[in-house]
């Protein structure tokens, strides 16, 4: 559907939205012929803030070239434009994350191009794929939170490293059993959203990775019980006696160490960066997610928010799907699920 024959974005969003509802979804979302594409997610669209949004647009001087709904649920819907324009991809993102923030909405940005499945995505694992930072979990059932807590916070003001701060923490765990951690693995709560993309990414044909400052003893335990996952690099535990060491073994997985990580992945698969995606929350998450085709920060702290490429905050990790070109009807028949189901 071509923008020029409506008066405003708001009038085509509302014309395609009221044609567009639950089972009327079309087969497929318009083919992206635009250098960029911005995509709406909200609970619910606005009429207001489809004005705010037309009037932010008409401001910059781009045109709206499509139109499509790619969700239309009674709790998500996504709407994407293809745009095209004068564009500096940096002060827009900036620019649209204002907007979004007072409108209640989210807005993505994205190379045109960059709407389609990924040959490879690579995922943190703490508050990315699961709900918890581990070591800090493991810090309060060992009875030294507080401490734990003390070390981060002095990461955070910029006195340690990531890998000071890390040896310091994991010296406070020395003597916690190998069978506690089984006992604790099972409770760690699945991220909203995190096991529907996985699997969509696997029919996909799209290989997963973790790359994380966690630990390999809970990331193999996610992968063997809950999440379609192929690859796994993160931090390994050293036991004696069945009980923690407190030592580190190396190479310890930061933020360098996941952006070449993701690098050297890539190369064994004979892919190119732009055929990569990345997610994460953190600041350890940051070189990587400014590598790939897409970098989304995913319920991030506000730092990484500002700074990553693109982000999601209000929905589950699935709401990824939308940015890789699916609508709901594709993602469904994708994982044998009911449309609106």
């Amino acid at each position: 559907m071509d923008a020029p024959s409506y008066s405003s974005l708001a009038a085509l969003c509302q014309q395609v939205f009221a044609q567009s509802v639950d089972a009327q979804l079309p087969e497929s979302p318009s083919a992206v012929t635009a250098p960029w594409c911005l995509t709406l997610l909200a609970p619910q669209v606005e009429s207001s803030s489809l004005q705010a949004i037309n009037a932010f647009v008409e401001e910059q001087g781009w045109t709206v070239t499509r139109l499509d709904i790619l969700a239309s649920r009674a709790d998500c819907c996504a709407i994407r434009l293809q745009l095209e324009g004068d564009l500096e991809f940096h002060d827009a993102r900036v620019a649209l994350l204002a907007l979004a923030e007072e409108q209640s909405v989210e807005l993505i940005l994205q190379p045109g191009a960059t709407q389609r499945a990924p040959r490879l995505a690579c995922f943190d694992m703490d508050s990315t794929l699961i709900q918890a930072e581990v070591i800090d979990e493991l810090a309060k059932i060992a009875g030294v939170g507080h401490q734990v807590a003390e070390i981060t916070l002095s990461a955070m003001r910029g006195e340690l490293d990531f890998q000071q701060s890390f040896r310091k923490r994991m010296g406070l765990l020395r003597g916690f059993t190998e069978t506690s951690l089984a006992e604790i693995a099972p409770q760690l709560p699945i991220m909203p959203g995190a096991p529907r993309l996985l699997r969509a990414l696997r029919a996909l044909g799209c290989k997963t990775a973790i790359l994380s400052g966690g630990f390999t003893y809970f990331a193999n335990y996610l992968k063997d019980n809950h999440l379609a996952v192929d690859v796994i690099h993160a931090n390994q535990l050293e036991f004696d006696g069945g009980a923690l060491t407190g030592e580190v073994i190396d190479p310890i997985v930061d933020g360098a160490r996941k952006a070449l990580l993701l690098q050297e992945i890539a190369q064994e698969m004979h892919l190119s960066l732009d055929q990569v995606v990345a997610v994460g929350d953190g600041a350890n998450d940051l070189p990587m997610l400014q590598l790939g085709a897409l970098g989304i920060a995913f319920h991030a702290k506000p730092k990484v928010r500002a700074e990553a490429p693109q982000a999601i905050d209000g929905f589950g990790l699935d709401a990824a799907l939308y940015l890789f070109g699916l609508n709901d009807r594709q993602i469904a028949q994708l994982l044998g699920e009911k449309l609106g189901g």
